[in-house]
């Protein structure tokens, strides 16, 4: 969860807890292409996860979203609200012998959403509180 609010007069990105928790993104495409790969395979059977592979922290995702987006202010963390889980990452070693990759770096991925949100935005504007 993380909320926008404001700091004496600098914007800033109140997020709960630490931001060391570790957590794993994959980006819809690869989702898909991994579905599609899935269902198209002969040798696919049984239960598959689908992840990225390797996790990061959510104060590091707080960076990459920042930078992409052009954020100056500072990201705050609600130390006086829980962290939940330490880590989720994902097993993803039987789809990848498949021979299934993520293609998106998560870079890449939050550039992509945001551009797809500042499309959106221009065709359908959020109304301004």
């Amino acid at each position: 969860e993380i909320m926008p609010s404001l700091v004496g007069s600098e914007m800033c990105i109140r997020d709960r807890g630490t931001g060391t928790p570790l957590r794993e993104f994959l980006y819809v495409d690869d989702l898909a292409q991994a579905c599609l790969m899935l269902m198209e395979s002969p040798s696919a059977e049984g239960i598959y996860n689908i992840g990225a592979g390797q996790d990061l922290s959510i104060a590091d995702l707080a960076r990459v979203v920042a930078q992409v987006v052009g954020f100056q202010g500072a990201v705050v963390y609600d130390t006086s609200k829980p962290d939940g889980t330490p880590r989720k990452l994902l097993d993803s070693s039987r789809v990848r012998a498949l021979g299934w990759k993520p293609e998106i770096s998560l870079h890449h991925g939050v550039t992509l959403a945001y551009g797809h949100f500042l499309r959106e935005q221009a065709r359908h504007p959020l109304p301004v509180a």
